[in-house]
């Protein structure tokens, strides 16, 4: 697939791309992408999220940030946009999508032996509070990590993490910043300390 450049008439060449039910779908080792996960955003976030979201990391990716632009990744960026913030198309795509995602949380489900899933749970809630944490500290003007990034980091799927992020929302330990970034809180700091000691050997151990 091909997309316009910077600059007028040049064109980039991005990841291959498929038709589905109208809409144009790019893939990458014979894998469709996931627009909500190249945008960093949740299948329910709103449109003023989904604009907020895409004017936030446009800015980073596009090629004229001579630190951090990548044509190709914004390109892709910018289809996916196209496709989540148009309300016809967000409705095409979320069916495909939901599909996907149910064979994903199949596959995920295999992935852990049921009676190590609480202990796995609970590990994966420290690691993320230690992760969050330890950017809060380092990196005060910017607190916030977005989920994708947190599920490299982590070594976690997201299909795991989003109940991880769930719970330590609802919790109050982890919030949501206003660009959908996530960071911890002062009531997570204190039950990270509270529950290291008892997770932490246990993690290393594994």
């Amino acid at each position: 697939m091909w997309c316009s450049g910077r600059r007028l008439g040049e064109q980039i060449r991005v990841p291959d791309s498929v038709r589905r039910d109208g809409l144009l779908v790019i893939m990458t080792n014979d894998s469709v992408v996931d627009y909500y996960e190249v945008l960093q955003i949740s299948r329910n976030a709103e449109p003023d999220t989904v604009h907020r979201v895409y004017r936030l990391l446009a800015q980073r990716l596009h090629p004229d940030n001579k630190e951090t632009g990548d044509e190709g990744k914004f390109c892709v960026l910018s289809e996916a946009y196209r496709a989540l913030s148009d309300p016809e198309r967000r409705a095409r795509y979320d069916v495909t999508h939901q599909e996907r995602q149910q064979d994903r949380w199949r596959l995920a489900a295999r992935s852990a032996a049921p009676e190590n899933e609480i202990d796995r749970e609970r590990s994966i809630r420290i690691t993320v509070l230690e992760v969050l944490c330890a950017q809060r500290r380092f990196e005060p003007n910017r607190p916030g990590i977005f989920i994708l990034d947190l599920e490299d980091l982590t070594g976690t799927p997201r299909e795991h993490l989003e109940f991880t992020v769930w719970f330590l929302v609802q919790k109050k330990l982890v919030q949501r910043t206003d660009n959908s970034m996530l960071a911890i809180t002062a009531d997570g700091v204190e039950y990270l300390e509270e529950h290291h000691s008892e997770t932490h050997p246990r993690r290393l151990s594994a």
